[in-house]
């Protein structure tokens, strides 16, 4: 049986949007409803605080979180956690270096869904030009156009020379980095 060149182009066209990969869908930040935030041991208690300016490219779909593309820029300057002293240290150049560096930024490697329902966010976290690997964990709710996540991540602050000389009996070395988003697509 022979094909005509134009029996196959034309099967080729059919099939083509069933062998393409699915795409991601973008998703856009209600900075209204979003918290980004952080807490740490300190003195005995915790020391909470937020992130008040950063941004958020989310290229996601549920169906293949493998094809994510996350990428996230926070404005280190705008760390507040309540305490006008606390907030003015966490400028200088023994936390985030805001005149030096300014950001801090987060980009997705992979995603998976876990077995669970949540899914792991594998990433590079840059702080003052040190970029190591963090794992964001994360679950998702999807409500028509409307997506709510919550997720956390460790790290180890002295890693990225955030208050190198700061005793871990005073200011704990693992900080939880919290998210609670919500975005529209």
């Amino acid at each position: 049986m022979r094909f005509s060149m134009k029996t196959l182009l034309a099967a080729a066209v059919l099939a083509a949007p069933f062998a393409t990969p699915a795409m991601a869908e973008t998703w856009t930040v209600d900075h209204d409803q979003s918290t980004l935030g952080f807490e740490v041991p300190q003195g005995g208690k915790t020391l909470s605080g937020t992130f008040e300016s950063w941004t958020a490219s989310i290229d996601f779909d549920p169906e293949a979180p493998e094809d994510a593309l996350i990428t996230v820029e926070i404005d280190t300057g705008s760390a507040a956690t309540g305490n006008g002293q606390y907030d003015g240290m966490l400028e200088t150049s023994d936390w985030f270096a805001v005149d030096e560096f300014g950001s801090a930024d987060f980009t997705t490697d992979n995603v998976l869904a876990l077995d669970d329902g949540s899914y792991k966010a594998d990433g590079l976290l840059t702080i003052k030009a040190v970029t190591l690997p963090i794992e964001l964990n994360f679950t998702l709710d999807i409500d028509g156009d409307t997506a709510h996540v919550v997720g956390q991540a460790m790290l180890d602050r002295k890693e990225y020379n955030l208050g190198p000389a700061v005793n871990a009996d005073t200011v704990g070395e693992t900080v939880t980095v919290l998210l609670d988003l919500t975005a529209m697509r």
